[in-house]
């Protein structure tokens, strides 16, 4: 007997700061890096919360990006989210272009929510360098 199994796929849609938004299928690009925060001792409760990932696909394309968005605890009428992030799509640059570019789009993300913390957070969840 042959049985066959179906698999969602799973997509999301980033809004983009300097170009319009992208989807993309979570399997193919996974995160890489990424660092959250809420603004209360609980996550389910939280009034705010702020987030900057990184991924990656197969063929070194990066995408980095932000959000500042309302938590699970609701917040001000009128509160608007702020989204941004920047695809960086020269992966033949080299490893060392690459990774400096990721950085600067990670700080950028990070002065657009107002979270530099985060961003040198993420910074450091990278993918570590070895040196010889």
């Amino acid at each position: 007997m042959t049985t066959m199994t179906t698999t969602k796929k799973i997509t999301i849609t980033i809004s983009m700061s300097e170009r319009r938004p992208v989807t993309i299928d979570t399997a193919t690009w996974p995160v890489v890096a990424s660092a959250d925060a809420w603004d209360n001792k609980y996550r389910s409760q939280a009034n705010h919360t702020w987030e900057i990932a990184v991924r990656e696909h197969a063929d070194g394309r990066r995408l980095v990006y932000c959000e500042h968005d309302s938590g699970p605890g609701g917040t001000h009428i009128g509160f608007r989210p702020i989204r941004g992030g920047y695809l960086l799509d020269q992966p033949d640059l080299g490893p060392e272009a690459m990774a400096e570019s990721t950085i600067r789009a990670i700080r950028r993300c990070a002065g657009l929510i107002d979270r530099q913390d985060l961003g040198a957070e993420c910074i450091a969840d990278l993918p570590a360098e070895t040196l010889d």
